[in-house]
């Protein structure tokens, strides 16, 4: 009925998009310092010709950064033809003047420009003013019919060490075809609240403004929202979604499964990125009375701090998954209740000590780069999967020393 096909970089190949990044002085090295690249970008954008529609998800976090109040600030349904993009200052906890600091930068920006209800988004350290005089020398050097994919998704990083960008061209069965790109960020501060991100999706696919809420709201609950690092929500997490129907096609079932995969993809990216981590583990809990109880344990399994020091460990503590699972408030029995690594039994009501054997196994399993924990409580029919690491001394190093 459709295939889906991988291509190679991101948000280049998507139809009448064009993207660039340039370094402005406000990164003064790689964002990743063990890279031997030149000094990546620090602001970017990405931009259509004539407006496009646009859907967004948002932070859960009270204090959302000035970028997204800027956005609600327009009409329900708004086009827009201009996202702004910065790293090193989230423009978040600033007040009204954050807001007015976006203001006074497009009107600078559209005297190079035509713009349309542009937008902003940014990533960095929390309290601190945009810096309008550096950011609006970007303006003079961005190329702005440039498709520079590579150096947009390395512009948005904080303490990513690699870039993440995807592009899927999805053909349909009467020989059309569309493309859906995107780029994002992330590493640390990573909850199963939309994570923490940033994400730009464009596609060149014709899908109607209505439809483009209800698939980006099931591509992100099964990706973003599944995913942790460390259990906290930023102030800037932002899923965008542009759409110019440039291509004149559009399938709505194709559209959602390539947009799914694009975000899963995009997620495991994020945690295997996770700051420091050397393991990416999927938590299913199975057998729940209702998906509600499914998705709170398996939310507290990717969170647990004890739990994610036992996998950079690899301490196959069964004690430590069995605990968070009765401290999560779900109905839960430790007769009922089984738990496997892959397809090793760890614990059951008939085998509650680990003999050498197994042991040995667990061992084995817990050294691979990824891997499954599977708690069955054996009370319902309800399951969930979220997604973690492990959480390392490099984390503690690079958070400790974040501003500087």
């Amino acid at each position: 009925m459709f295939k889906i096909f991988p291509i190679k970089n991101g948000l280049e190949n998507v139809l009448g998009f064009y993207c660039d990044a340039v370094n402005v002085g406000m990164r003064t090295n790689s964002a990743n310092e063990n890279e031997t690249s030149p000094i990546d970008g620090d602001v970017a954008f990405i931009r259509t010709q004539e407006p496009c529609d646009i859907e967004a998800l948002f932070t859960s976090n009270t204090f959302q950064a000035a970028p997204i109040k800027h956005f609600q600030r327009y009409p329900n349904g708004f086009q827009t033809n201009f996202v702004l993009m910065n790293a090193k200052n989230a423009n978040a906890m600033t007040g009204d003047q954050g807001i007015k600091d976006i203001d006074a930068l497009f009107e600078k920006l559209g005297e190079k420009i035509s713009l349309h209800n542009p937008v902003m988004s940014s990533t960095g350290v929390i309290g601190y003013r945009l810096n309008q005089e550096k950011i609006a020398t970007a303006f003079d050097t961005f190329d702005y019919n440039g498709k520079n994919s590579d150096k947009t998704a390395r512009a948005i990083m904080t303490t990513d060490s690699f870039k993440k960008e995807l592009c899927f061209k999805v053909e349909l069965e009467n020989g059309e075809s569309f493309h859906i790109g995107a780029i994002c960020k992330g590493a640390g501060m990573i909850n199963p609240a939309m994570a923490t991100m940033l994400c730009f999706v464009t596609t060149d696919a014709s899908i109607p403004k209505d439809d483009m809420q209800e698939v980006l709201l099931e591509a992100t609950e099964q990706s973003f929202n599944r995913i942790s690092v460390d259990g906290d929500t930023s102030t800037n997490d932002t899923v965008m979604l542009l759409a110019n129907k440039k291509s004149r096609a559009y399938h709505k079932e194709a559209f959602q499964e390539a947009l799914n995969k694009i975000l899963f993809e995009l997620a495991m990216m994020i945690l295997k990125d996770g700051e420091g981590a050397n393991k990416l583990v999927a938590f299913e809990v199975k057998g729940a009375k209702s998906i509600e109880e499914a998705q709170k344990a398996s939310r507290a399994l990717s969170n647990s701090l004890l739990v994610k020091t036992a996998l950079f460990g690899e301490d196959p503590n069964w004690g430590r998954i069995a605990s968070t699972i009765g401290a999560s408030g779900v109905a839960c029995d430790d007769t009922t209740l089984t738990i496997h690594y892959d397809n090793l039994l760890i614990y059951s009501n008939e085998f509650r000590e680990l003999d050498a054997q197994r042991e040995e196994q667990a061992y084995k399993i817990m050294k691979q780069e990824s891997f499954k924990v599977i708690c069955d409580l054996g009370l319902g029919e309800a399951s969930y999967i979220s997604y973690g690491c492990d959480l390392s001394y490099e984390y503690v190093k690079i958070n400790a020393e974040y501003r500087t």
